[in-house]
């Protein structure tokens, strides 16, 4: 059975099979745990019971066993159930410390991301309504360029003679007796 070591703890190597499957009774064994009622715990979770399987796996005696796995992504939830109490005094500590990564993964994961999410789509749309406003400001922009490029292009093709021509008109219209 083709197999990967994922971790060694107090000695014992943990392994994944290679269908996602982990042996739960090495965990056992490495943490001090008994692993018959950790088996009965899983069998009579209706969740774990549901998704545990029996797979042969090689022991450290190297002969191969049926093991009551549990997929990989369910160990975590079955190990976070694990009395400190019960596991053996070197490994106490490090239940500990798992559980509270656990406390932290499970506020990060529920409360913290809706934060985060909440917070991001607000920014998100503040920074979308700015954008809309500098793109206005930027068609506006363009328009008064297009405009006045326009009006210099229309100076620059001006002859005196035009220039005379448009100035004589206006003045003689400043003119009081051609006001009226």
């Amino acid at each position: 059975m083709n197999t990967t070591i994922i971790t060694t703890v107090n000695g014992v190597n943990i392994v994944e099979l290679a269908n996602q499957m982990i042996p739960i009774k090495p965990i056992c064994e490495a943490i001090g745990i008994d692993f018959e009622p950790q088996r009965k715990k899983i069998y009579n979770d209706q969740l774990l019971a549901s998704v545990t399987s029996l797979e042969e796996a090689t022991g450290a005696d190297k002969k191969t066993y049926e093991m009551v796995c549990l997929p990989l992504k369910y160990v975590f939830g079955w190990l976070f159930t694990i009395n400190p109490n019960n596991v053996k005094e070197e490994a106490k500590a490090s239940v500990i410390q798992y559980q509270r990564v656990c406390y932290d993964a499970i506020y990060d994961s529920l409360f913290l991301s809706r934060v985060y999410l909440k917070e991001m789509k607000e920014r998100t749309e503040a920074k979308l309504q700015e954008i809309e406003v500098y793109k206005t400001n930027f068609k506006e922009a363009q328009g008064k360029l297009k405009q006045s490029e326009g009006e210099l292009k229309e100076l620059r093709q001006l002859s005196f003679d035009d220039w005379k021509h448009v100035n004589l008109q206006t003045s003689m219209l400043d003119e009081p007796e051609f006001a009226n």
